[in-house]
Order: C-alpha cells, then structure tokens, then sequence
C-alpha cells in the first residue's frame, strides 16, 4: 500500500466526515463538531496549523550529525521517536461509524507499537467506547496510556482502576474535554477541576498521571502543584473552545514556566516531522499525532497507521540533520529562526 493509495481509502471510508484535505488545516470542516472539525469558525483548529506553519529553521549543514537519534524514554518506555498517537475516539459520533471503536482502536495500537512508539487510548459519551479501547489495549499487553474524560472524580477513578487493570503504564484526563459538544448532547457531565481535585486523583494510583488541556502558564503550574507527572499542551484540536491560539503559540510560556519541573507534551496541528522538531525546539518533551492517524487507520488499518509513523519518522531525521540535531535532546531553540 503506498501514501497515497491509504488516503483515496480513507476518502472513501470517512463518510464525508473528514474529507482528507491536500492540508489537513481544518478550513473546509470548520464547524463540524460532531465530526473531525473544529467548534464555531474552526479558528483554534486552523489555529494550531498556522502556529506551527509560522516558525522557521535555522539550515545548518556544518556538522556531524549524519545518523541522529531519534529515540527517547518517557514513562519509563524507550520510543523509537518522540511521538505518541494521540487519544482520538469516538468511531460512531465522529468519524462516519463505518467501523467499530474495537478495530479502529486495534489498528491505532498495533500501527504504534510496529512503528516503535506508544498509543494513548480515548474516552468518549458512550461508555463502551472506553472499556473497548481498554480491552484491546490489554490484548496488546498493556503497552499505551489511557486517557479520561474529567467526570466527576468518582468515575474518574473508576476508569483508572479499569486502565490499570489492562495494565496502561500511564493514565491522564484531558481536562480539555469540559467543553466538549460531543459530551453534552450525549447529557454526560463533565467540569474543570480545582487543584485539590485534581491532587486526590493523582494520589488514586501509582500510575504516571498527564494532564491534558494545559493551554496557559498558569494551568501548567497548577498541574505541578496537583502532583501531576505530565502536561499536554493541547486545545483539543480546536473542537472545545473557539478563538484560542495555537498549541505551538503558547508552547514556548509554559516551557519558560516549567521545563525541568514537569514533563511537557504537545499536541495540536502536527502533520509532519518537521512539525515535530518544531514542537521539541518550542519546548515539548515529545508529541501527540492526532487526526492524520485516523486517516491512517480508516484507509489502511494497523499497516496504514505504521505507513503514517514511517513516514513521520523519516522526515523528522531528515529535519535533524538538516539543523544539526544529533539526538533528540540537541533539538533546542537553536534551531528556530529569529
């Protein structure tokens, strides 16, 4: 299957729900939410494009990086490269529901361990959605972070029992979630946390703890004094808030606030390898890939999925030697231009 055979596929298998754009910038599904667009005008979603399309390179060919290291350890796991695959779900209320949340998520789980990288797995208003994406998780021998909704904190630590159970080496909650519309038509409640909230959770397990949703300096040192391991900087792909920045805008504050203290992910707009060294250099640890997996997965399941991080891969060695990056942790603000 070649790149481009996979997106004709997903075309076709989407239902119009993404029509997998030249450039996924989220112009044409402005709105769209249900669906893979983003709320109101779209603008946080084209928002986190543009941020990341705004900063440039520093080219340097004067070196010795001829073979970069693209490999990290997060979360005590060694990654192939600085990625993981973001918590996207929701088959039936997003993405057309021509396949099942079961074999979708299996082809997100098992694309991202053949590519050497780990999945994070989604919950959503239907329930089963998660325990699902739990389930095959655990087929695949636990390797993946489960990601949940912030429910009420008695859910919430339910849901990380079920994590633990399927033996995820790491659990979070996208805060973010609070405003999502797929939630609300769906009548299943869900808030922002205060800081204490958010430290009882944390003190639920022994699990790494990310919090997903950090958007501000403020909310990232929030998150350290809850007890938090990890931020994702992260608007929710555009699909809560209408008129926020970019991730890759306010990336940069909250790595000032708090490189050092917490680990910082990053998650919005990323289409290339290119936009991951971006991201790295901006301040992230590492990054969430998001929509482009689902046109992965729908046009060519686990082999689609592994075909998207191969071709993230190369291009992210590409771009370090091209900056002059022998390893991932020599991916700095050097490297941006101005």
């Amino acid at each position: 299957m070649t790149y481009a055979e996979m997106r004709t596929a997903a075309k076709a298998n989407l239902n119009g729900t993404c029509r997998v754009c030249p450039v996924c910038d989220g112009r044409v599904c402005a709105g769209e939410v249900p669906g893979m667009g983003g709320k109101g005008t779209g603008s946080s979603f084209m928002a986190n494009v543009s941020s990341l399309a705004a900063v440039k390179l520093n080219m340097r060919l004067v070196h010795d990086a001829v073979k970069p290291d693209m490999s990290i350890t997060m979360f005590g796991k060694k990654m192939a490269m600085p990625v993981f695959a973001a918590p996207v779900s929701g088959t039936s209320i997003n993405m057309g529901g021509k396949f099942g949340e079961a074999e979708y998520i299996s082809w997100i789980i098992k694309g991202s361990l053949d590519a050497g990288v780990y999945p994070m797995v989604g919950d959503t208003a239907i329930e089963q959605f998660l325990i699902d994406n739990l389930a095959e998780l655990k087929k695949a021998g636990g390797d993946g972070v489960a990601i949940i909704k912030p429910w009420e904190a008695g859910s919430v630590i339910d849901k990380i029992r079920l994590a633990e159970d399927a033996g995820a080496f790491a659990v979070g909650m996208d805060i973010d979630a609070a405003g999502l519309v797929t939630l609300s038509l769906h009548g299943k409640g869900v808030s922002p946390k205060t800081v204490a909230e958010l430290a009882a959770i944390r003190k639920s397990t022994k699990l790494p703890f990310i919090l997903k949703g950090v958007m501000t300096a403020e909310d990232a040192l929030a998150a350290i004094d809850s007890g938090a391991d990890a931020i994702v900087v992260s608007n929710h792909g555009g699909r809560v808030l209408d008129g926020t920045p970019g991730a890759a805008a306010v990336l940069p504050s909250i790595a000032k606030a708090c490189k050092g203290k917490i680990t910082i992910l990053a998650d919005g707009g990323v289409r290339s390898g290119v936009d991951v060294l971006k991201m790295i250099a901006l301040g992230a640890d590492a990054v969430l890939f998001g929509r482009p997996l689902v046109v992965a997965s729908f046009g060519g399941k686990a082999e689609g999925v592994k075909l998207a991080f191969d071709r993230l891969r190369a291009e992210l060695e590409s771009a370090m030697i091209l900056t002059g990056c022998a390893s991932v942790a020599g991916i700095t603000s050097r490297v941006i231009y101005g």
